[in-house]
């Protein structure tokens, strides 16, 4: 199965560091707004995403069905769960079911591959959260939170991070992450 591969970086950045949107001159005309994981149970999913890592539920709806030509009632063929961190338009995380495939493959953990996609999701306190991410059900950890140094941009220093990565219920690699210094194209700002 391909997955859309996205580098995501959701829930919260490093405490040294805030979001915020480029300069004005630098702006693309595009932003990633969202990115949806085709999942097997929705409800076996929102433990991990909803509950241990504290994602927000923007939307939860069944979609499909309408009428039949006879005007009978189709049943819903799909469920979509949107859910957000700390922006309303950016960073988003779907989930969609199809309520029509009543027996879908199980997960297969592997090193993820060209074609699959990798989750990665900022969490400024990976050390409350980690504990609640392992016990959700159908989490099968990968790494346990290790610090690893990324090169700087240019090779200029180092990027800290504390790298913690999971499969998901539905097999998805999702890295949770806490950087530990300035994430990659920021640049520090000195307090006064």
């Amino acid at each position: 199965m391909r997955r859309i591969g996205v580098w995501m970086a959701g829930c919260a950045l490093a405490s040294a560091s805030i979001a915020e949107p480029v300069p004005e001159a630098e702006r693309s005309p595009v932003d990633v707004r969202r990115t949806t994981l085709l999942v097997r149970d929705i409800e076996k999913s929102l433990p991990l995403y909803r509950d241990a890592l504290g994602l927000t539920v923007v939307y939860d709806e069944r979609l499909g069905g309408g009428k039949q030509a006879d005007g009978s009632v189709k049943p819903h063929t799909t469920r979509l769960v949107l859910m957000r961190a700390n922006d309303t338009f950016i960073g988003a995380l779907g989930l969609m079911q199809r309520l029509d495939d009543p027996d879908p493959a199980p997960p297969e953990n592997k090193r993820p591959m060209a074609g699959d996609s990798i989750v990665v999701i900022n969490a400024k306190d990976l050390d409350q959260r980690w504990e609640n991410v392992k016990a959700v059900p159908g989490v099968a950890v990968h790494t346990e939170p290790t610090r690893i140094e990324y090169p700087g941009p240019g090779g200029k220093g180092v990027i800290p991070v504390m790298f913690s990565a999971v499969f998901d219920p539905d097999g998805f690699f999702i890295e949770i992450n806490q950087i530990l210094g300035a994430p990659a194209g920021t640049e520090t700002k000195k307090e006064d």
